[in-house]
């Protein structure tokens, strides 16, 4: 199997010399393995798309979920599969899918594992792989200082989060439902999988496996609102109503002024934003019992 392995190396920690392990245990396994590394933002997007025409078998993406994202968009019209090494800060994706962080065994998935049709959001014309929100959750993505993530991983974004409730005044955004409703609120996740941030639930029946989108909407701007969002997902307690408002689409439109916007753990700028869904969009290499899946969509169906 001829693999191209795109790599992150200053994802997470010794994100290098996990990279050469991964190298080595691939080749180990009996894959070709061509390493491209990243160094810039679209580096992992501009290989994937390479990859497409140069006769790959398969990508294995090292990286997080940000470096997954960028090569999801890089193959979208493709029929190439797409694995999934998680060196990462967060791994989201990882956790969705069933994907260890031991990376030998994440190698011997990568290689044996059941390529398998899954669906994706769009944002404004860019694939999301796991979730896009809008709101304080984004501001305090966008407010992540690098060094810091660096020095904290995934502790960074606790304290970008809790500097954005205590000095920041959420502003009200508005969302546009294909039925033609219309919700206002102070923050909204559009989510295609159940873990947000880690492994904290804000869409609980979402699923890569399903053909539309799940989007929590939060209800109330107040600083004790915030806070009571902030400690049940800390405390790992259901979202409910009247503090969020939980909705099944297919579609939405967000709008708002100066309202930040993050797409699968990376700024993405601010609102007005259009999403969607797109089932069946790329083939992930997953386990063969993938968490998520509730009804797996075989290839070649």
């Amino acid at each position: 199997m001829r693999i191209k392995l795109i790599a992150n190396p200053v994802s997470g920690g010794n994100a290098r010399s996990r990279i050469q392990l991964a190298r080595e245990t691939l080749q180990r396994l009996g894959a070709e393995v061509v390493l491209s590394l990243t160094a810039a933002r679209g580096d992992a997007r501009h290989a994937a798309s390479q990859a497409v025409s140069e006769g790959y078998d398969r990508i294995v993406a090292a990286g997080g979920d940000g470096t997954l994202n960028e090569v999801i968009n890089g193959v979208a019209s493709s029929e190439l599969p797409i694995a999934f090494l998680p060196l990462g800060t967060v791994n989201v994706f990882a956790l969705e899918a069933g994907i260890p962080l031991q990376i030998e065994t994440a190698c011997a998935i990568a290689l044996q594992g059941v390529p398998r049709r899954i669906t994706l959001g769009r944002i404004n014309g860019e694939l999301f792989l796991l979730m896009a929100s809008a709101g304080w959750d984004a501001a305090a993505v966008a407010g992540v200082r690098p060094g810091l993530k660096k020095r904290l991983g995934r502790l960074a974004y606790a304290v970008s989060a809790v500097e954005a409730l205590l000095f920041r005044t959420p502003p009200e955004l508005h969302l546009q439902l294909p039925d033609g409703r219309n919700l206002s609120g102070f923050g909204a996740v559009v989510s295609n999988c159940r873990y947000y941030g880690g492994s904290y639930v804000v869409t609980p029946d979402a699923s890569m496996f399903k053909e539309d989108l799940e989007v929590c909407l939060l209800c109330h701007g107040s600083r004790t609102a915030l806070l009571r969002f902030a400690m049940s997902l800390a405390l790992k307690r259901p979202l409910r109503a009247p503090l969020v408002q939980v909705l099944t689409v297919d579609g939405v439109r967000i709008k708002g002024e100066g309202v930040a916007v993050q797409v699968d753990g990376d700024d993405f700028g601010c609102l007005p934003v259009r999403i969607e869904a797109v089932p069946r969009a790329v083939t992930m290499v997953l386990p063969d019992k993938t968490v998520c899946c509730e009804r797996p969509v075989d290839v070649d169906s």
